[in-house]
């Protein structure tokens, strides 16, 4: 077993670098592979450490790198603000590191090694859920996400989402661990590798899998980086020209690709609706902008067709921390001074919305709100057929940010059984099948084009739409009864040592 290092500074600096490496498995880099063994060496750190006190810190300080190397995009937005939020978002895995320490501290055998091959992932998977709500950040970055290209991982996550593949990557390297340094618990380590093995193989051979049912053809519109919003709507109009006599069932532009509140610009909604007859599609386009009938600004995905406006939007419900409203504003509002957080905040729609442009029954989402599980499972119980996301990262164009967004497609595909249509401003534009396979070219960020694509449909539900978020609930329930047993044992400790202390001082009869 690798000492707990000696020196302060080894200390402080290994338990972070260890938590980053992770984020390599992400898009860009994208390699994969290395999600399987990417945390075994801070799991040798936190079980190296001399107490559970130290572990946690490690545990503390490790999560502090790996939210700092997933989100180091946005230091141009948000400065030093960003290392006080991955230092505060890096405290859920203090916890983690003590229970890592805990169950493979030690000389432990196979009874202890089967614990901890159910409770390390648990554990993992609470910091996960923690992080993942919308005003912490959301779950931008989860384990999971990493295997968007692998397609035994996708056909896991449509039987328990993102959060079952999670699950299996760190109890992979659980596994690891006691291969490489548990000596009395190796020979239980390779029959659970084989357990994660069969798992997936079940998954693969049994999971119900969605039925083919026709096709559409899509046209995503990638207007490309531009100056000004009268810009940006004047690309859009001349790449949507190109597509007259190519027959698309929609026409999608990203989002903010509207400046303008089109109830109160109805010559811009004429202009729409001579595309639309053009190209005969409807279009569904985002408008970025202070509505006319009530008050602040909105981002909403609404459909025009020939006819104009047809009464069919979607309001944005779920908000970008800092990108798109500052939380707690009287409190922190001076982080708009040190980067470029939102002057003001934009306001929330109240519930999703299944649109329908011919035959054809699609749920919106925008930008942020892919990375949500619950948003797509939730529009496919609404009887989507199809999931149409509208995003823009043009802020950081030249970052790991557009491929890592774009891959998220694939996951909410693969969970919901339905196509998803990554249709982006400035790229990555990408499109998915149901089982969460890529459906023709994607466009990177140095795109401005306009392009058809044949998307697959399907009919029936996956496991995850049928019974949700599963994992998280056996997770919660294994830590539970985990919390409840350590408790009883204390106990026992404790009475133990007071009839022992009883004992030593009752007077002795003669």
């Amino acid at each position: 077993m690798p000492p707990w290092p000696a020196s302060r500074w080894a200390r402080r600096m290994l338990p972070p670098v260890a938590g980053a490496l992770p984020v390599l498995a992400f898009p860009a880099p994208a390699l994969w592979w290395l999600a399987y063994a990417a945390l075994v060496p801070w799991l040798l750190l936190l079980r190296a450490a001399p107490s559970g006190r130290a572990a946690a810190l490690a545990g503390w300080s490790g999560g502090t790198g790996f939210m700092l190397a997933m989100h180091h995009w946005l230091m141009p937005n948000l400065h030093v603000f960003i290392v006080l939020l991955a230092a505060l978002l890096g405290l859920l895995w203090l916890p983690w590191g003590w229970l890592v320490h805990r169950l493979l501290g030690g000389a432990p055998g196979p009874g202890r090694l089967a614990a901890a091959m159910l409770l390390v992932p648990s554990g993992w998977l609470l910091a996960e859920l923690v992080r993942s709500w919308e005003y912490l950040g959301g779950p931008w970055g989860l384990l999971g996400a990493s295997q968007w290209e692998v397609r035994p991982a996708l056909r896991l996550a449509s039987v328990g989402g993102v959060w079952l593949v999670s699950f299996l990557v760190v109890a992979v390297n659980t596994a690891l661990v006691a291969l490489a340094a548990l000596p009395r618990a190796r020979a239980a380590a390779l029959p659970a590798l084989v357990s994660v093995a069969a798992a997936t193989g079940a998954a693969w051979a049994w999971a119900p899998r969605p039925e083919p049912a026709g096709h559409t053809r899509v046209a995503v519109v990638q207007i490309g980086e531009t100056q000004s919003r009268q810009e940006r709507f004047a690309r859009g109009e001349e790449l949507t020209r190109r597509l007259a006599g190519r027959d698309p069932d929609l026409v999608v532009w990203g989002e903010s690709s509207v400046g303008y509140d089109l109830a109160d610009r109805p010559a811009l909604v004429r202009r729409l609706s001579t595309l639309s007859r053009l190209t005969g599609a409807p279009l569904l386009v985002n408008v970025d902008a202070r509505r006319s009938d009530r008050p602040g600004i909105y981002k909403s995905s609404v459909l025009v067709d020939e006819r104009g406006l047809t009464g069919q939007r979607y309001d944005k419900m779920r908000l970008v921390p800092f990108g798109e409203y500052v939380p707690a504003r009287s409190v922190l509002g001076w982080a708009t001074s040190v980067g470029r957080a939102a002057g003001e905040d934009r306001r929330r729609g109240e519930e999703p919305v299944v649109m329908r442009a011919g035959g054809l029954r699609f749920g919106p989402l925008i930008c942020f709100e892919t990375a949500f599980p619950d948003m797509s499972r939730e529009l496919t119980a609404e009887h989507a057929r199809m999931v149409v996301a509208q995003s823009s990262t043009s802020t950081f164009q030249h970052s790991w940010a557009p491929e890592q967004h774009a891959s998220l497609g694939a996951l909410r595909a693969a969970e919901s059984g339905r196509p998803v249509v990554h249709a982006t401003l400035t790229g990555v534009s990408a499109l998915y099948g149901p089982g969460g396979e890529r459906v023709g070219a994607s466009m990177g960020t140095g795109t401005s084009a306009a392009r058809v694509t044949e998307v697959p449909l399907a009919s029936g539900t996956t496991l995850y739409v049928r019974l949700g978020d599963w994992t998280v609930w056996l997770a919660l329930t294994a830590l539970a009864a985990y919390g409840v047993a350590e408790g009883a044992r204390a106990a026992r400790a404790r009475r133990a040592r007071s009839r022992t202390q009883l004992s030593a001082t009752a007077p002795v009869r003669r």
